[in-house]
């Protein structure tokens, strides 16, 4: 039985990355040696960093004065990074999930923070708007996409003050105007590579206004002088990441995968809404995550939901558990995930719902 990978991280990988991963492991760049015990200083691997960052800038359109960086520790070391590169006395941040909150928290180590709006009264399942980001801030905090209650920011914020984004789980899903952000950063388990590495694109006249002194392996400019390699980087993910920045190109880019992704998330939340079985989490369409799409059994139907997470399970549905801080159901649609896949999810519901 085909298995449907719908898990929200570590997530599917394009069959083309798995495949090329396979053959470096056995065979990396024709060296005779695999890519798992490859020196990162070797001319093989430094051709293969190079070319992901070109990658990278070549698919987002990053302009000039932008360095991209790879870099241990997942986006959870970028909540603090961001920070102690960039705060002075102040900072602004939107609360839209438990990632957000996590990074508003690790802000607060370094400076006053002021959230400017917040989602919590209604469980995160919506996307705040109309309030003001304060003009004294150092920045501006944003995560575009909330993994865990299904919302996303889909449009980049005009702000007139430095703007960072958590992008870990919508990066590469669609077009992103980089010149409107001072730094994107995000763990690649979700679009982009195994887990073990994050991305970061930063402008680099933004650096060095600090006044702290920083430590060199939490400071942006020891690594855009190393180029990622100040230490070991993490080589695997680092390669993994290259080829499946080639599949992308070679599918025609992130506006043709937009296109893809928005179709399959259209598949599935007009099942959602249709079928008497479900609810969706999120009410308004203009706010619903298109990677990572949340449901529950309707209320009359509450004692259904282990029967169906046991059903579909027998059918290859795998990941479509919710988050265990909310329950229920979430399938991340990323782009390696196949419009089949949602296609077959939609056949499980529809039979469900016809057994009871």
């Amino acid at each position: 039985m085909k298995k449907h990978n719908f898990y929200a991280g570590p997530s599917i990988l394009p069959q083309y990355t798995i495949d090329k991963t396979i053959e470096g492991i056995k065979d990396f760049a024709g060296s005779g040696l695999s890519v798992l015990e490859i020196s990162h200083r070797s001319k093989e691997f430094i051709a293969c960093m190079n070319d992901t960052i070109a990658l990278v800038k070549e698919l987002l359109e990053v302009p000039s004065g932008y360095q991209v960086l790879f870099l241990g520790g997942g986006a959870s070391l970028q909540f603090a990074m961001v920070p102690m590169n960039l705060m002075n006395t102040k900072a602004a941040y939107l609360n839209t999930g438990e990632w957000a909150s996590k990074a508003l928290k690790e802000a607060k180590i370094f400076g006053e923070v002021v959230e400017v709006a917040s989602s919590k009264d209604k469980n995160f399942n919506y996307i705040p708007k109309n309030y003001t980001v304060p003009s004294d801030a150092d920045y501006f905090h944003i995560t575009t996409n909330n993994t865990i209650f299904g919302t996303e920011l889909k449009k980049d914020p005009d702000v007139k003050i430095p703007l960072v984004a958590d992008m870990s789980s919508d990066i590469f899903s669609r077009p992103v105007d980089v010149s409107k952000y001072s730094i994107i950063y995000g763990g690649a388990q979700k679009n982009l590579a195994p887990a073990g590495v994050a991305f970061v694109i930063v402008k680099e006249d933004i650096l060095g206004k600090v006044t702290r002194p920083l430590p060199s392996m939490l400071d942006y400019r020891t690594h855009i002088k190393a180029e990622s390699m100040f230490n070991t980087p993490p080589v695997f993910a680092v390669f993994a990441a290259q080829q499946t920045l080639k599949w992308l190109k070679e599918l025609g880019g992130v506006k043709v995968m937009q296109k893809k992704n928005i179709e399959k998330a259209k598949i599935l939340y007009d099942e959602i809404d249709r079928n008497r079985l479900f609810v969706p989490t999120i009410a308004d369409p203009e706010d619903r995550s298109v990677m990572n799409i949340c449901f529950v059994m309707a209320e009359q139907y509450k004692e259904l939901e282990k029967p169906f997470a046991d059903f579909a399970k027998s059918q290859g549905m795998i990941g479509i558990e919710g988050h265990r801080s909310v329950g229920g159901f979430r399938a991340s649609t990323y782009n390696a995930l196949p419009g089949e896949s949602v296609k077959a999810l939609v056949g499980v519901m529809k039979e469900f719902e016809s057994k009871n």
